[in-house]
């Protein structure tokens, strides 16, 4: 049985990282058993660094703070104009419009189509608040932490230190990676992959963001990691993070991603580890990858 890495995301600070761990496995056992399948992974075979509160202390991650760095940032930081162009691709993907977004703004003659009209960026987070299942502040805090992941050499190297831990050189490993961790995972295989000598003959993302175009505009030039096989990519239609498909028009890479858009997440959020990793599909597909196709 190949290695199986687990890349977590965002929000997971004050955890305990073998209790999380055990989260995502059991989760993964449920979408099994939903299959009438089940799977014996012996924990040595599984991976799981853990960085979430070490983003949370280098990022001096709480909603308060966050909201308030959103609500009152300066309109001509690049971090905010970042978030601003994330905001933008949202709620058009929400079929917001822009008369619902002058409607939703304190002072609608301030308002301008323009990510560094920062009245228009508060204004289009008001609307996005205004859909059932949209949350401004999660959206805003999502595409925060895969800009600092990106851009902040600090944040970067502590993240990558351990997720690098988890690879072994010429060892078979399915990396499955929710969220922002599908950013980590990309943009380290992608880089490092094959001059380390990781071989990852599947990546599963779950919620990805990757197909967010101001993400996919960040990690420039994008292309499929040379240590990579078959990628699948995971979602539900209604999580606001994974805002788009991994496929020709959003994330371009040759051969292309096979992209899953059936499940249905029972999460709150419809964007929780456990909703992705409890779907038959899902699941099945993760386990075969393990077995290399030799026990389906």
């Amino acid at each position: 049985m190949r290695k199986l890495i687990l890349i977590h995301g965002r929000s997971q600070q004050m955890k305990d990282a073998e209790k999380l761990k055990q989260e995502w496995v059991d989760a993964l056992h449920a979408g099994l058993r939903t299959a009438d399948i089940d799977l014996e992974i012996p924990d040595e075979q599984i991976r799981f660094p853990y960085y979430g509160q070490t983003l949370f202390e280098l990022a001096e991650d709480s909603t308060v703070k966050a909201t308030e760095v959103i609500v009152k940032g300066s309109p001509s930081s690049a971090e905010l104009d970042f978030i601003g162009a994330a905001v933008k691709d949202v709620a058009a993907g929400a079929g917001i419009s822009e008369d619902d977004i002058v409607a939703a703004a304190e002072d609608p003659t301030q308002i301008r189509k323009d990510i560094q009209n920062w009245p228009w960026v508060l204004a289009a987070l008001r609307a996005i608040d205004r859909v059932p299942g949209l949350s401004a502040v999660s959206i805003a805090l999502a595409t925060r932490d895969v800009y600092r992941y990106v851009r902040n050499p600090g944040i970067q190297t502590v993240i990558e230190d351990g997720v690098r831990e988890a690879f072994t050189a010429g060892e078979e490993s399915v990396v499955v990676a929710h969220s922002l961790g599908s950013v980590v995972a990309y943009n380290m295989m992608k880089r490092e992959g094959k001059r380390r000598q990781w071989t990852v003959p599947a990546l599963v993302t779950v919620g990805s963001p990757l197909g967010v175009n101001a993400i996919c505009r960040l990690l420039n030039p994008i292309g499929r990691p040379d240590c990579l096989g078959d990628w699948y990519n995971a979602y539900d239609k209604h999580d606001v993070v994974a805002l788009h498909p991994l496929d020709g028009t959003y994330f371009p890479v040759t051969p292309g991603i096979e992209n899953y858009d059936r499940v249905k997440n029972p999460t709150s959020n419809k964007h929780g580890i456990s909703g992705y990793l409890g779907d038959p599909v899902v699941a099945v597909r993760i386990r075969d990858a393990l077995l290399d196709g030799s026990h389906r």
